[in-house]
């Protein structure tokens, strides 16, 4: 199997090096690499903000920054072969921290944004597998890098519908960022003018910013479009579950990935509902390993609800128990007690608007058959 390489320039905003990556989603963006099922890639990838925030940057550079700007992501990567009905599996296989880290509160943003108002920032100093800053003496956190955005490119028909039930929240007051040509890339104006903003994650991924999803994880997502189009970035040294002041240690990164393509496994693998992820060994090896399903703010009838963490858990449960009875065999009723008695619940990220996303871990050392 072939290796390729798309690099950045890291001390270039993405605006001016439009030939390696987009941020925005949408399934006519041109492809910057091709290739077949098997192959590895190494991608390099810009900081969330796109180079906004830097070593001499204040809390006054958070509250001038722009929100249109973020999520420069390194792709569209054309997978051969791949067509709506599959899985895309890109299995983590290495990340190279950056050796600069921000977190930001940005005014507007974030779990308690009505009661955290004022901008601020952290700057992190990254090496030896540790991230410290003279903003928050007294703490070190070691690495657990992972990439913030990974996702597949919707359809031109999850395209629409995507929009149409975005902009029927906001209507509602849903707190939506609805597509906004402003910043960007690319500026094609048949493109900037429908394509979605990469804030929320949707049912291809996009910003799942699932901390889970570090070295030697294998994430699984629905392809909607011919190619797939698969994209990487807003890479982070470290996070908690939830993310809430709505950043985390943000980086510039080099991952290394392993892509396969599994035909038809979206709807015969119970993955029709969205993205999962998975690993062969939990870092704790008496655990074993885990599947894991996801679950957003989206309701089955289509409708898009706002920030709601119990539609988010309940669907990444109704994405369990189909994965259950897909790939187990077993029926509804006993996967649902499955569920019960050792799947976990998680809230992954509550601040990507309007989609918080919620995890649901299965320990695969459950089942007698699994040695």
């Amino acid at each position: 199997m072939a290796q390729h390489t798309i690099t950045v320039d890291f001390g270039r905003r993405l605006a001016e090096q439009p030939n390696v990556g987009h941020n925005r989603w949408h399934p006519a963006i041109p492809p910057v690499l091709s290739i077949e099922p098997g192959d590895s890639i190494v991608l390099q990838t810009l900081d969330a903000m796109d180079l906004q925030l830097t070593t001499s940057s204040a809390a006054a550079d958070v509250a001038a920054s722009s929100l249109t700007r973020v999520h420069p992501m390194t792709g569209p990567v054309h997978v051969d072969g791949a067509e709506p009905g599959d899985v895309l599996a890109v299995r983590i296989d290495d990340i190279v921290p950056g050796g600069f880290g921000w977190t930001a509160q940005i005014p507007g943003s974030g779990f308690l944004r009505a009661e955290f108002t004022e901008p601020h920032l952290i700057r992190w100093e990254i090496a030896d597998g540790f991230a410290v800053s003279p903003d928050l003496p007294g703490v070190r956190i070691s690495d657990r890098s992972f990439p913030g955005v990974i996702g597949v490119a919707p359809s031109p028909d999850l395209l629409r519908s995507t929009a149409e039930r975005e902009a029927e929240l906001l209507t509602r007051g849903g707190a939506v960022n609805p597509p906004d040509p402003a910043d960007a890339v690319p500026s094609d104006p048949q493109i900037a003018a429908t394509a979605l903003r990469t804030i929320p994650p949707r049912e291809t991924g996009g910003n799942l910013d699932i901390r889970q999803l570090v070295r030697g994880t294998t994430v699984l997502m629905p392809v909607s479009t011919e190619g797939a189009l698969l994209s990487v970035g807003d890479f982070h040294f470290a996070q908690g579950d939830g993310e809430v002041c709505g950043t985390a240690i943000e980086m510039q990164a080099t991952v290394h990935l392993t892509v396969s393509l599994r035909k038809g496994a979206a709807a015969d693998g119970g993955l029709a509902r969205g993205i999962a992820y998975s690993r062969e060994t939990a870092e704790q090896p008496a655990q074993g390993g885990y599947f894991a399903t996801t679950g957003i703010c989206v309701r089955g009838d289509g409708r898009n609800e706002s920030e709601d963490a119990t539609l988010a858990a309940q669907n990444a449960i109704r994405a369990m128990i189909d994965h259950l009875v897909a790939e187990r065999g077993y029926t509804a009723q006993q996967a649902y007690a499955i569920c019960s008695v050792a799947v976990d619940l998680r809230l992954s990220q509550v601040v990507d608007v309007p989609n918080f996303v919620a995890s649901a871990f299965l320990p695969l050392g459950i089942f007698t058959d699994s040695a």
